[in-house]
C-alpha cells in the first residue's frame, strides 16, 4: 500500500466510512446478518440504515478529538436500528477516519503511523466520551472490571484504558497496537483478494474468516467462553482450508459454519470480527482512492 500525495478535498473519508459500513454489513458472513439472513432482533436494513446516519458525523472527524466523534456517532445511530449496530465499528473508525484526514495532508506519512499519533493524543476527556457511547449502547456480555470501569468515570487517557483492555477486547487490542491486526492481516487479506479478481463480497468474507481464524472472537469468549471462541476459529480455519469462497467444498462448509453459528441468543455471532473487517474494508478504500 504505497503512499501519493492526496488533497484532504480528494479523500471524502466520511463517504468511505459509509461505504465500508455497507460493504461489510452486505457481504454474508457466517454467524452475521447479511440480506436475507437477519436476527430477530436485528435486519440488514438496519446497519445501512446506521451506515448512513454516522455519515455526517465522520465529515468532521479530522478536525474533532476522537471520543466526541464515538459519542455523536452512537447518538446519531438511536433511533435508526433497535439495539447497537455498531459501537466497535465506530471505535475502530474514529481513530483511523482521524488518521486518514492527516494522512491525507502534507508528506503523507504511513497509514498506521498517522495512526499511531492519533493514538498518543488521546485524552482523559476522550476517554469519557467514549464511556458515555458504550453506556448509550448498551453492548451485550460487557461484565465489569475492577480498573477504569465503564460504569464510573474514567481518569485516564482512551488510550491508556484500552491498553488495560486490550487482553480480553479485540477493539481495545487494536488501540494498544496501533492497529497491528487490520494493517498486518485484515487489509492486506482484503488487498489481496481483490488483486485476485474476487467480488466485494468475497473478498471481505475471506478477510473476515482470515482474520477469525487468526483469533478467537471476543465477543464470543464474553458470552460463550474462550472455549467457544476457540472452536469458531478452528471452523474458520477449516473453511479456508477447504478453500474458503474460491471453491465449492469452502462454500458449503462456509454454509454449514454458517447454520452451527446462529441460535435464539446470538452467543456465537463473531461480531467483533465483523467489526475488524469493517476497519480492513475502509483502510483498503482509503489506499485505493489514494494509489
Amino acid at each position: 500500500m504505497s503512499a501519493t500525495r492526496v488533497t484532504g478535498s480528494a479523500l471524502d473519508v466520511a463517504a468511505l466510512v459509509e461505504w465500508a459500513c455497507v460493504l461489510e454489513a452486505t457481504a454474508p458472513k457466517p454467524g452475521n446478518v447479511s440480506p436475507g439472513r437477519p436476527f430477530e432482533d436485528l435486519r440488514y436494513e438496519d446497519f445501512v440504515a446506521s451506515a448512513h446516519a454516522i455519515r455526517p458525523v465522520f465529515e468532521n472527524a479530522g478536525a474533532r478529538p476522537i471520543g466526541q466523534t464515538v459519542r455523536l456517532a452512537v447518538e446519531a445511530t438511536l433511533g435508526h436500528a433497535p439495539s447497537n449496530t455498531n459501537l466497535g465499528i465506530v471505535l475502530l473508525l474514529a481513530p483511523l477516519a482521524r488518521a486518514a484526514e492527516k494522512w491525507g495532508r502534507g508528506s503523507l506519512p504511513d497509514l498506521q503511523s498517522a495512526t499511531r499519533e492519533v493514538l498518543a493524543e488521546t485524552t482523559v476527556d476522550d476517554a469519557r466520551q467514549v464511556y458515555a457511547a458504550i453506556r448509550l449502547a448498551s453492548p451485550g456480555g460487557l461484565g465489569r472490571v475492577d480498573s477504569q470501569d465503564v460504569a464510573s468515570d474514567p481518569t485516564m487517557t482512551l488510550l491508556e484504558v484500552m491498553r488495560l483492555a486490550a487482553h480480553y477486547d479485540s477493539v481495545a487490542s487494536e488501540y494498544a497496537t496501533a492497529f497491528n491486526l487490520t494493517f498486518s492481516a485484515g487489509a492486506p487479506a482484503l488487498s489481496r483478494a481483490r488483486r485476485d479478481g474476487l467480488n466485494w463480497d468475497d473478498a471481505i468474507v475471506e478477510t473476515f474468516l482470515t482474520l477469525l481464524a487468526r483469533a478467537a472472537d471476543t465477543h464470543i469468549v464474553r458470552r460463550a467462553g474462550i472455549a467457544a471462541g476457540d472452536d469458531v476459529s478452528q471452523r474458520a480455519r477449516d473453511v479456508l482450508d477447504k478453500g474458503g469462497v474460491r471453491s465449492l467444498k469452502g462454500r458449503r462448509a462456509m454454509d454449514d459454519m454458517d447454520r452451527s453459528l446462529r441460535d435464539a441468543r446470538h452467543t456465537l455471532n463473531p461480531g467483533t470480527t465483523a467489526d475488524l473487517t469493517t476497519a480492513a474494508i475502509f483502510v483498503e478504500l482509503v489506499c485505493e482512492r489514494s494509489a
